[in-house]
């Protein structure tokens, strides 16, 4: 098996299969087709504790759950900084292939800031099995169930839930936020927001033309649908682009601008539907960074984590003043445009770009831990 985890790859020769794990989906492929796919696609190994502690800080507890919701199993990861009380809250959502365990540096790091922060993944029950598969969540339920779970905790301010989440992870934030409409803030790094134009736009040139077609008939396969109509209606449901009128949080884009597995476009046009609709919207391009970036360049890790916890500050502390606020089409401000292009820094909340960069990695602890 070839899949990424901890900055190591291991390689399983039997029959030459790979796993191939791409951001968006994780494809099991064997043969030629696997190296053409890996070659053409593949975004490589991933460290996830890059940027992130690899034990837990000193008063950080951590402890794993989980929850069956229907057919749906529910696998939690938690850390809680020191403390007492209801504590604002991050629910965090790994890449494609990848499980929630595999978020411990970064639920140690916002544990660290001040927050409760819990990692999901999911399994469905399929033939008497829980298994993974591309279309795990299969009614309006299944997407708001690890947000119904985590909010029902005593430990969760309910009015102060943020998501944040990498590639599908962060399409299932998106998502999220859409179907619940009771998210304080979104933080999706590099998503796919339309899962149609992805397919299509994806494939340029013979080779990925006829590696997208496969791609295609997978997510066909793996939907359970009888016709081209179903699935594309699946596909829709799964596109946050096309649940943007439903998306009443701040969200923050980020995205690298050479990123070949989703196209920085994906984020582009998601940001400017946003702010057709009058959503609070920021689109953070980090120059030179492909996909998961954040999980392989260090100094690029940085600059979106200080943005990150920058965005998370800024919607989580007064969320329950928001929630009743009007919203109204408000003239685009500048930090609704493309950021960071060309320079080295962090977005701000305010939209202001800090020139130190890494060095705001912790900018001023709003929810500093207790005691």
């Amino acid at each position: 098996m070839w899949r990424s985890g901890g900055g190591e790859c291991s390689d399983l020769r039997a029959g030459w299969s790979r796993s191939w794990d791409h951001g968006c989906v994780r494809v099991r492929l064997s043969g030629p087709l696997a190296f053409v796919v890996a070659a053409a696609l593949c975004s490589g190994c991933v460290d996830h504790n890059l940027a992130h502690p690899r034990t837990a800080p000193v008063g950080v507890h951590e402890w794993s759950d989980s929850a069956v919701r229907g057919k749906l199993l529910v696998r939690l990861e938690w850390a809680a900084p020191a403390g007492e009380g209801r504590l604002p809250t991050v629910i965090v959502h790994p890449e494609a292939g990848h499980e929630a365990v595999e978020m411990r540096g970064i639920l140690r790091d916002l544990a660290a800031h001040g927050y409760l922060a819990v990692a999901a993944d999911y399994r469905r029950a399929i033939g008497g099995r829980y298994r993974e598969t591309l279309f795990t969540w299969r009614d309006q339920q299944d997407v708001r169930a690890v947000f119904d779970l985590v909010g029902a905790s005593p430990l969760v301010d309910p009015a102060r839930i943020g998501l944040l989440g990498f590639s599908q992870g962060g399409v299932y934030s998106l998502s999220i936020a859409a179907q619940t409409g009771n998210a304080a803030a979104v933080v999706a790094y590099y998503p796919v927001t339309d899962f149609e134009q992805w397919l299509e736009e994806s494939a340029s040139g013979p080779g990925r033309r006829w590696v997208f077609r496969l791609i295609r008939r997978h997510f066909f396969r793996q939907s359970g649908a009888k016709t081209d109509d179903e699935f594309r209606e699946l596909l829709a449901r799964a596109s946050p682009l096309r649940q943007a009128e439903h998306i009443r949080c701040p969200v923050l884009l980020i995205h690298g601008d050479r990123d070949k597995s989703a196209g920085v476009e994906q984020s582009r046009r998601l940001a400017a539907r946003l702010r057709e609709l009058g959503t609070p919207v920021e689109l953070l391009e980090v120059p030179g960074a492909g996909h998961v970036f954040n999980f392989r360049d260090e100094a690029q890790a940085e600059l979106a984590w200080a943005a990150t916890l920058r965005w998370l500050d800024s919607y989580t502390a007064d969320h329950a003043k928001r929630l009743d606020a009007p919203r109204s089409p408000a003239p685009v401000p500048e930090a609704s445009r493309p950021l960071a292009r060309g320079l080295v820094g962090c977005c701000r909340g305010d939209g202001a770009i800090d020139r130190d960069g890494a060095a705001a990695r912790h900018p001023s602890r709003r929810h500093r831990p207790h005691g």
